[in-house]
């Protein structure tokens, strides 16, 4: 029997399989705002037949976007276009999250097509803020250190984009505190350099992520599962490690999250990252075995096969598929066929499968 097209339960909901569709920016909003490109982009994953079907990070704020074009949740305007989505995946069969974030001092970006450079304020732009003031590149404006009254408005604006998700109709929340956003700018070592409450020793690097995850526990509903994004390794001398990442396991599970999201990396320029097939399913595999809490594994998975021999393992509870979900959105269902697996084929789609 296939582990990756089993139910999996996580408080009160049963995802129908356990493949994920990672979250994955589009830069297609304007103010925020989801549009047609959301609904098809993500709807067809669901038409897919992906067990959940993630956003890309939606910020908190303005100013926390990567880019002028990222969706956004830092307004009630922002609610109905996006439970227009979240009904279309639940009539799929298919269950919904968003991820939630900020962007820090990688926020005020071109789109990676227009070639990702910062936009400064003065050419159109916003400033960005850091817990430390030092920018991603060396010619990136500096950023603004943040002070522990906009930390705690930080705060309060992940916990009002909780309730909006809710409100919206998503299934689960991921808290992103990975790959260089403003999250992990605070856990880190090398962003980190700050001598109050919020910066120095490890406890205090993690106050901010705990202090979100606590707002957040607390005005989503019980049954509602939590997850966090965290870059397990920095891959840079001097940065986050493992070790550390299994005990930020430990106090997140104590906090009321559910699963954590193993990617790794893009803190600082200067790392070295061995990209290989499963290079970042062993993060995975340490935190759920040593810390006992749900996994998910991403990057560079791309092949049906590859998955499932990851949850036969029990290196991972699910799989989340990226790129591989750009290049086919109907990874599932065509993986089911190759299993050998009657899989859940759309009755629109049925003259569509393949024959054997």
């Amino acid at each position: 029997m296939s582990k990756l097209y089993s139910s999996y339960t996580l408080r009160g909901l049963e995802l129908s399989n356990r493949i994920v569709v990672s979250p994955m920016c589009q830069y297609s909003a304007e103010n925020g705002l989801a549009n047609d490109w959301h609904l098809v982009h993500l709807g067809s994953r669901a038409v897919g037949d992906a067990g959940l079907v993630f956003t890309e990070a939606a910020a908190v704020s303005p100013e926390g976007r990567i880019s002028p074009s990222d969706l956004g949740i830092w307004s009630d305007e922002h609610i109905e276009p996006l439970k227009r989505i979240t009904t279309f995946i639940r009539g799929q069969g298919v269950s919904s999250g968003i991820q939630l974030a900020h962007a820090g001092r990688k926020a005020s970006c071109l789109p990676p097509w227009e070639g990702g450079q910062q936009i400064s304020p003065l050419a159109g732009g916003w400033q960005t803020v850091a817990p430390t003031p030092i920018p991603f590149y060396e010619d990136d404006v500096t950023p603004i250190e943040l002070s522990i009254e906009e930390i705690q408005a930080i705060i309060q604006s992940f916990v009002n984009a909780a309730k909006r998700a809710v409100t919206a109709g998503f299934d689960i929340i991921e808290i992103h505190a990975a790959h260089g956003y403003l999250l992990n700018q605070f856990l880190s070592p090398l962003t980190n350099k700050r001598k109050d409450k919020y910066g120095g020793s490890f406890e205090n690097r993690m106050r901010l992520l705990i202090e979100v995850t606590i707002g957040i526990r607390a005005v989503i509903p019980q049954e509602m599962p939590l997850f966090v994004r965290i870059s397990a390794e920095e891959w840079a001398p001097g940065g986050h490690t493992m070790e550390e990442s299994l005990e930020v396991a430990k106090l997140l599970k104590t906090n009321g999250v559910d699963l954590i999201d193993c990617s790794s990396g893009a803190v600082v320029r200067q790392q070295n990252i061995p990209v290989k097939v499963n290079y970042q399913v062993p993060f995975a595999e340490r935190i759920k075995k040593e810390t006992n809490i749900a996994t998910g594994a991403v990057g560079l998975i791309t092949d049906i096969f590859q998955a499932e021999d990851i949850l036969d393992k029990d290196e991972a509870d699910l799989i989340f598929i990226g790129r591989e979900m750009l290049r086919n959105p109907y990874f599932a269902l065509l993986g089911a066929d190759q299993m050998h697996i009657i899989p859940n084929w759309p009755k629109q789609y049925e003259r569509g499968k393949p024959r054997k």
